[in-house]
């Protein structure tokens, strides 16, 4: 049972302009994820849109298998702070979540310029939600609100920026929140801000990262906002390194598996993906157009091809029937294949298909929280003479949640070994 402990209230926030924010504290406590853990992931619309929770299930099933995670979203349209902490109690009861990662602030900000009765309003239902996650035993990571589109949000000028200040404000009490709480924390606000930045300048304006309406992203926007959650769970991103020596045997760990390969060449079996992208490289329908402009691959997203004894200076590699040219410094320090190969690879279309089964388990989701489980105690009150009804009540949500694991077990049915090749050849 989660306690109903509430924190008091803080009367002024001007200290909040000292606090330091960095996005690579994120993972700085260590792994926050055990092996059968059940991660929640909660928030309102942005959430409720279904794909940065559905890139992290992705991401914890297809590249971290080992851990034998469970996954639900738990996402509600329009929702603040305070609405998730009024539902929270009945709505994560039987999947009792070890990890939970919170996004709120959109809505809580209100849409106008930041106070100190705002900054109030959502320091207490953070803290709280907190504070009652905490003693139930879950480690909850606190996630900053996202973003306004430069360009998209109220059709820009000034709102943009005045929007973006109050997120900025709300992102500071979420990081004093985790800090308080000693629980770890995820900048959503600095990934999306930051990588917008880079990416406008790069592809023009009109490039959205926060969706065209301004504050509802695309998928590009989505996978920032994944990445900040990952790293806040503490992921080092390392997925195995396959070794290829032009001279003797390959070798590969870390979910890898060499089947056969010597002088250059292997073939491999993986039962680790690395994470694959979609999309063209302008388009903000896809994840690929956003890759450069966050550390995605580099922080979460290494699968290491290392080559030796490679006689002359640079060779090409061929991956899957797509072929690059590489220094063999670089081949001797090792490339990211998950990096250098993101358009198409041999994984490809095994997470493609990953993609399309987390999707349909968290399409479940949705109407199975908003359109049941959260009105049974209200129906429970409405009836609470009947015994028989409310005892009925309970035996229906444990039928939910038996379907929801029934699609976890289809997710994880997906998880098939990829095979693969790799070939390096000398350069003449």
């Amino acid at each position: 049972m989660l306690s109903r402990r509430i924190c008091p209230r803080l009367a002024v926030w001007t200290v909040l302009a000292a606090v330091s924010l960095s996005m690579t504290q994120a993972g700085e406590g260590g792994l926050v994820l055990k092996k059968g853990d059940r991660v929640a992931i909660v928030g309102d619309s942005i959430t409720e849109q279904k794909l940065y929770s559905k890139y992290i299930e992705l991401y914890l099933i297809a590249c971290m298998p080992e851990l034998d995670l469970k996954c639900m979203q738990y996402g509600w349209s329009g929702e603040t702070a305070g609405g998730f902490k009024n539902r929270m109690e009945n709505d994560l009861k039987l999947f009792e979540p070890n990890v939970v990662t919170t996004c709120y602030g959109m809505n809580d900000g209100g849409y106008k310029p930041f106070n100190e009765g705002t900054g109030n309003t959502y320091y207490n239902a953070m803290n709280q939600i907190v504070t009652k996650l905490k003693a139930s035993g879950a480690t909850v990571v606190v996630g900053s609100p996202g973003a306004v589109d430069f360009k998209f949000f109220k059709g820009g000028g000034e709102q943009p920026k005045m929007y973006n200040a109050t997120l900025a404000s709300l992102r500071d009490i979420a990081k004093k929140i985790a800090d308080e709480q000693k629980m770890p924390f995820a900048n959503v606000y600095d990934a999306m801000y930051s990588a917008m930045e880079k990416a406008k300048a790069a592809l023009g304006e009109n490039y959205d990262v926060c969706g065209k309406d301004g504050f509802h992203p695309g998928p590009n926007g989505h996978l920032l906002m994944a990445y900040a959650f990952l790293k806040g769970m503490g992921l080092d991103g390392n997925l195995g390194t396959i070794t290829v020596d032009m001279k003797g045997a390959s070798s590969a760990e870390g979910g890898h598996k060499v089947l056969s390969g010597e002088n250059g060449k292997a073939e491999i079996e993986s039962t680790r993906y690395p994470f694959c992208f979609n999309g063209d490289v302008k388009s903000s329908s896809g994840t690929l157009s956003v890759a450069p402009f966050v550390p995605f691959n580099q922080d979460l997203n290494r699968l290491t091809l290392i080559v030796k004894n490679l006689e002359g200076e640079k060779a090409q590699v061929n991956w899957g029937g797509q072929s690059k040219s590489f220094s063999k410094a670089e081949l001797e320090k090792g490339i990211n294949l998950a990096e250098q190969f993101m358009a198409a690879n041999p994984f490809s279309e095994a997470f493609r298909n990953m993609d399309t089964r987390v999707s349909q388990k968290q399409s479940y989701e949705t109407p199975m929280i908003k359109g049941a489980i959260t009105g049974f105690p209200g129906l429970a009150k409405t009836l609470e003479a009947d015994k028989e009804i409310a005892a009925k009540l309970e035996v229906m949500r444990k039928s939910y949640y038996e379907i929801q694991d029934s699609y976890h077990r289809y997710v994880r049915a997906g998880m098939v070994p990829v095979k693969h090749a790799i070939s390096v050849t000398p350069e003449k």
